[in-house]
């Protein structure tokens, strides 16, 4: 029986556990990202581990997320990033030089590596072949310090790619029709590995852009194989010598499979407030809109804004709309002021923001209040724009472009003729805002730049023997690491301050939680289907940490933050009968007894008690041997310093 892709690359990276469907694996990294939103607390951790260098084959830490600096907070991190990645042998990408995933897909990703990264699109690297996963930041730690990445073993599902993409249809509207079928529930536990001879007709940024957004269906990754469209890509970005071809066996054996006609897809939109909320422009119609934004890790690659420089040319955009494009890269923008693209992008009245997150994560242009805003990117969570009562659609660059034009939402294939980009033979390469770590002979000169707004890591301790205490939180399905630890330009700057940006946490839902956990002690949350869904920000798991929140009871997690709340500690549990969700309400006084017991002997199916009302309530605690040692020794840092001592 042939393998997949997906289950070559895993196979060849496996250094722990037995590669058996439903089984845990670890296996060896060979390539780290983090960004500046989640890279302090990532270096913080890795300072903690006592690994002096770093132990993987390229290791990058990108600024990207907090560059808008309104105080000294984002530069005071941005010091100590850069500072920490020249002592400790990781490679530093300056505010300027782009978003991550953009960036890394055209400098360093490498077809059959695997890679994680402490941001949940790192499956971006899917496009060019790699096994690309994203993680919380402590895993991301580990794994520079020459540690293994776990995972379940996933199942792998089969997107048949057939055809060819309509003129004005874009990978864009690919990745919303997947997610209009499969949910944002519907990766979970899986990678999805595009196949077919569609696959040849897409360029590798349209490949990306598609792997980007599997991060939306709670996938593990996304992956296309390495063909000859990769190793263009490549030798177009001086890279060709890490090309190898990359795909599955012919008889390989799927979990389950789509199949996708690219020539039936039509213009498609994400309507507020999640990505799966899929409907087509005809269906939505010729609604006014208030705002264009285009860019993010999503749709920011060169093909991309020469569409929208195409559909500009000559024209102005709407009185009533306000247009921002941001180029993804550094390499991005220097092509577009080369070769004339930018300046049509300006005449036509388009503001030029930075090559960074920006909008994406709620740094700044956040729309009116009601406002319709049209965004190239991946997410359009409730108040993750910035305006709680915005109205964010997620669309592909052309329809967005169009739309700017005509001041509705427009289907782009009312544009007059056709626009095919050809891929550049050669890219724009001037790496010099990338800066390489010092040399191991001078790492102990290196002095680590903090600042003020920089605090440790959250106190951790061991497992209790006993759990009791009360319920601080209830709340509902589909709850976001954005309802959990906002994001955006009031917030990110705390990032590397847990005891600053605990106030923060859960106040989506209800703005007394903080100052209620605090009073509790010690509490438990209890949530609805598909918690934690969205980034892989471990800030959601160590805010509640540092507010005393001891363990999580919901119908069922998303699969990073699940990680995450094991990492920093907190014990996450699952209804055995989702009905005894209404047997619990806030301010309950929870008990698990003997709790300690119960995961050292590996029991899974544990009983809570309610004593405010006399119920119990079957709970399942499913933990292989090397999480449960991670809960018992109260977190992933405690449960790694012991290994490596």
């Amino acid at each position: 029986m042939g393998l997949t892709l997906t289950e070559k690359i895993l196979k060849a990276h496996v250094v722990d556990g037995e590669f058996k469907k439903g089984c845990e694996i670890g296996i060896r990294i060979d390539q780290t990202l983090t960004q500046d939103a989640t890279g302090t607390m990532a270096y913080l951790e890795f300072e903690a581990m006592g690994v002096p260098r770093v132990k993987t084959e390229r290791s990058v830490a990108y600024i990207d997320h907090n560059t808008l600096q309104s105080g000294f907070e984002n530069a005071d991190d941005h010091r100590f990033i850069g500072s920490a990645a020249k002592k400790h042998g990781i490679y530093f990408s300056r505010p300027g030089n782009g978003i991550c995933h953009q960036v890394h897909l055209e400098r360093f990703g490498a077809p059959g590596k695997t890679l994680i990264g402490s941001d949940s699109h790192t499956p971006t690297g899917g496009g060019i072949g790699m096994i690309a996963i994203g993680a919380g930041g402590l895993d991301v730690a580990v794994a520079m310090g020459g540690g293994a990445y776990y995972i379940t073993y996933p199942k792998i599902v089969k997107v048949e790619l057939k055809g060819k993409l309509s003129p004005w249809v874009s990978a864009k509207d690919v990745i919303l029709e997947v997610l209009r079928r499969l949910s944002v529930k519907g990766g979970v536990g899986k990678v999805i590995e595009y196949c077919g001879e569609g696959v040849k007709t897409l360029s590798v940024p349209e490949r990306a852009t598609i792997t980007n957004m599997g991060a939306e269906l709670g996938a593990t990754t996304s992956i296309f194989p390495s063909d000859e469209t990769t190793r263009e890509f490549l030798k177009a970005q001086k890279r060709e010598d890490v090309y190898v071809p990359l795909s599955a066996d012919p008889d390989a054996v799927y979990d389950e499979t789509v199949e996708i006609d690219l020539c039936k897809l039509v213009p498609l939109a994400a309507c507020p407030h999640s990505p799966d909320n899929v409907k087509t422009t005809a269906e939505i119609g010729a609604m006014k809109i208030d705002q264009v934004c285009i860019g993010s890790c999503t749709n920011s690659s060169l093909m991309d804004m020469m569409k929208v420089a195409h559909i500009l040319k000559g024209k102005t955009v709407h009185p009533d709309v306000s247009l921002s494009i941001a180029p993804g890269s550094k390499q991005v923008l220097n092509m577009l002021a080369q070769n004339g693209a930018l300046s049509v992008m300006i005449d036509a009245g388009a503001r030029i923001l930075e090559s960074a997150c920006g909008p994406c994560i709620g740094m700044g242009q956040s729309p009116n209040s009601g406002g319709i805003s049209l965004r190239t990117f991946n997410r359009n969570f409730e108040g993750r724009s910035g305006t709680k009562d915005g109205q964010v659609y997620l669309v592909s660059p052309e329809t967005a472009a169009i739309s700017a034009v005509t001041g509705v939402l427009t289907d782009p294939r009312t544009i007059e003729g056709e626009f095919t980009f050809e891929m550049p033979e050669e890219f724009v390469i001037n790496d010099n805002m990338i800066v390489p770590p010092a040399p191991e002979s001078e790492m102990n000169g290196v002095e680590i730049l903090r600042g003020p707004n920089i605090k440790p890591f959250p106190a951790t301790a061991p497992l209790a023997d006993t759990i009791e205490c009360g319920c601080s939180l209830k709340v509902g399905d589909n709850i976001t690491t954005d309802h959990i630890m906002p994001a955006g330009a009031k917030i990110l700057p705390l990032r590397s301050n847990i005891p600053a940006i605990s106030n923060f946490c859960f106040t989506v839902c209800d703005e007394k939680f903080p100052t209620r956990a605090k009073e509790m002690g010690q509490s438990m949350i209890v949530g609805g289907s598909n918690y934690g869904q969205g980034s892989s920000r471990e800030h959601a798991a160590l805010a509640p940490l540092y507010l005393g929140v001891k363990a999580v009871l919901v119908k069922s997690f998303a699969r990073i933050h699940r990680a995450n709340l094991i990492n920093a500690g907190i014990l996450p549990l699952t209804f055995v009968d989702e009905s005894d969700y209404d047997n619990i309400s806030l301010g309950d006084t929870l008990c698990l007894p003997d709790i300690r017991k119960a995961v050292a002997e590996g029991k899974t199916e544990l009983t809570l008690i309610n004593k405010t009302n006399g119920k119990e309530i079957r709970v399942l605690c499913e933990l292989t041997g090397r999480t449960k040692d991670i809960i018992l020794a109260g977190g992933l840092l405690d449960y790694t310093r012991e290994s490596l001592k």
